[in-house]
């Protein structure tokens, strides 16, 4: 068996360090020597894997999309009941446990910057795309199992995708009215009601 790669290590670990750090200060508060300090590497060990503080920021949000998909893709993965992986998916991504909550606050930064910056619009597109084709699949699968509904399966993903960011946003911001266990009720109220056969 091939021995792991120090430099792929390295290069993990400052990029978890960098969407710990997106998470916790934002895009605006983030520095590459606190990335430094949170990874335990020296600013110089930055320099040498990356080009600078776009370049940490642009792999920073692959990486948490990485690390999102590969948790989904474990989700749905597990017996072919596509119903019952959109139900995981939803318990999953709310945004309560440390590691979703760190998720969800690197997604915001990322489509907060994505409004003014065209690389970013271009790292969102494509990994926001693979995530609508993803829940798309798994409804068209649902529909030819006989445990969705019919319709256009990309249109109900597009809703449901909607409405997890649009709720997700909400508890991230704090909002008194959209808890975790609210948005929970409400999107699982809204496959049961308006994907489910």
């Amino acid at each position: 068996m091939p021995r792991p790669s120090v430099e792929a290590q390295r290069r993990e670990q400052i990029l978890r360090a960098a969407c710990e750090v997106l998470s916790d200060q934002g895009l605006h508060e983030f520095r590459l020597a606190d990335v430094a300090r949170r990874a335990g590497v020296s600013s110089g060990t930055i320099h040498y894997y990356f080009d600078g503080k776009r370049a940490v920021l642009s792999a920073a949000f692959e990486h948490n999309y990485r690390l999102s998909i590969s948790r989904r893709r474990e989700l749905t993965a597990e017996g072919g009941r596509p119903m019952a992986a959109l139900r995981e998916l939803v318990e999953a991504f709310l945004p309560r446990r440390a590691e979703a909550l760190t998720a969800w606050r690197v997604w915001a930064e990322l489509w907060a910057e994505a409004m003014r910056d065209e690389q970013f619009q271009a790292i969102n597109e494509t990994l926001y795309g693979q995530w609508r084709r993803l829940v798309t699949d798994l409804i068209a699968q649902a529909q030819a199992d006989g445990s969705a509904r019919a319709g256009d399966p990309a249109a109900l993903a597009n809703m449901l995708v909607a409405m997890i960011d649009g709720l997700a946003v909400q508890v991230l911001a704090g909002s008194r009215e959209m808890t975790a266990d609210r948005m929970r009720r409400t999107v699982l109220q809204f496959l049961d009601g308006c994907v489910a056969a």
